[in-house]
C-alpha cells in the first residue's frame, strides 16, 4: 500500500508506537485520525501532525463503532485501520480477574471489535487492517501471564482475518520485541535490548509496501520464532532456565 493520500485511523495514537505511526503516516502524505482513550493526548498529536482526534475506548464496542463512523464522516472513507491500542500491565500465576479482563478486553477484543466495525468498509476498497500484537504472542517470554495470553489472542484475531478476509483486504500483525515506549516499565525482565519506536515504524511501512502478514521489527523476534519452531521443547526449557536461573 502506498500511504500517500490514504485515510488512516490509529488507535492508541497518543503515545508510543501509535504516536510514531501517526507522525510517520502524516509525513508520508496520509490523512490521519488519531484515536486514544486519552483524548487530551490524542488531540495534542493530531494538532502536531495536522490530523483529527477522536476519543475511543477500545474495550467498548459502541465506542469503536462510533470511531469508525466518525472517521468516515470526517475523511469520507478509511483505507487503513491500525488497531494499535494495548496494555502491558500484569503479573504471574496470581494475576487477578480485573487485570485479566483488562488485558483481554484491550489487547484481544479491541482489535476484534474494530474488525467487526471496519472490515466490511475496508473490503469495499481493498484496504488494510493492522494489529499491534507482540513477539510474546508468538513465543511468550518473560512477560506477564495475562499479557502473553492476550497477545496470543491478538495474533489469532489477525490470522483469522487473513484466512477469512485476506482476499479482500491486507491484514498484518506487528510482533515487536520490547519497545522503548511508556509501556517498557512493565517489562523489567526483558532479555534483549529494547527497540526504538522508529525501528517499529520503519518495519510497519516496509510491511505495508510489501503486503506481508507477519511484521517482525528487528532481528530478535525472528530469531526467537525460528528457535521455537526448530526445537519447541528445547526453546521452552531454555527460557525457563534463563528466567529462573535453574540448570534444568
Amino acid at each position: 500500500m502506498d500511504i500517500a493520500g490514504k485515510n488512516v485511523v490509529v488507535t492508541g495514537g497518543a503515545s508510543g508506537i501509535g504516536k510514531g505511526m501517526c507522525e510517520r503516516f502524516a509525513s508520508m502524505g496520509a490523512n490521519v485520525v488519531v484515536s486514544d482513550v486519552n483524548d487530551t493526548g490524542a488531540a495534542a498529536v493530531a494538532e502536531q501532525i495536522g490530523g483529527t482526534a477522536i476519543a475511543c475506548d477500545v474495550t467498548d464496542a459502541g465506542s469503536v463503532e462510533a470511531l469508525v463512523a466518525g472517521a468516515i464522516q470526517t475523511m469520507g472513507h478509511i483505507d487503513l485501520f491500525f488497531a494499535n491500542a494495548g496494555v502491558g500491565a500484569g503479573g504471574g500465576i496470581d494475576t487477578d480477574d480485573r487485570m485479566w479482563e483488562l488485558s483481554m478486553s484491550i489487547n484481544a477484543m479491541g482489535p476484534a471489535y474494530a474488525a467487526r466495525a471496519v472490515v466490511p468498509h475496508l473490503a469495499e476498497r481493498n484496504g488494510a487492517f493492522i494489529i499491534t500484537a507482540s513477539v510474546a504472542g508468538l513465543v511468550t517470554g518473560p512477560v506477564s501471564f495475562n499479557y502473553a495470553v492476550s497477545k496470543h489472542a491478538a495474533v489469532g484475531v489477525a490470522e483469522w482475518l487473513a484466512i477469512n478476509h485476506g482476499h479482500e483486504i491486507h491484514v498484518a500483525a506487528i510482533c515487536p520485541t520490547v519497545v522503548d515506549t511508556p509501556m517498557i516499565a512493565e517489562f523489567g525482565g526483558a532479555l534483549m535490548q529494547p527497540l526504538r519506536v522508529d525501528d517499529v515504524v520503519d518495519a510497519v511501512v516496509a510491511g505495508l509496501e510489501e503486503e506481508t502478514f507477519l511484521i517482525l521489527p528487528g532481528e530478535g523476534g525472528d530469531q526467537m520464532l525460528k528457535a521455537k519452531l526448530n526445537d519447541y521443547d528445547g526453546f521452552l526449557a531454555n527460557l525457563n532456565q534463563r528466567i529462573t536461573g535453574s540448570a534444568g
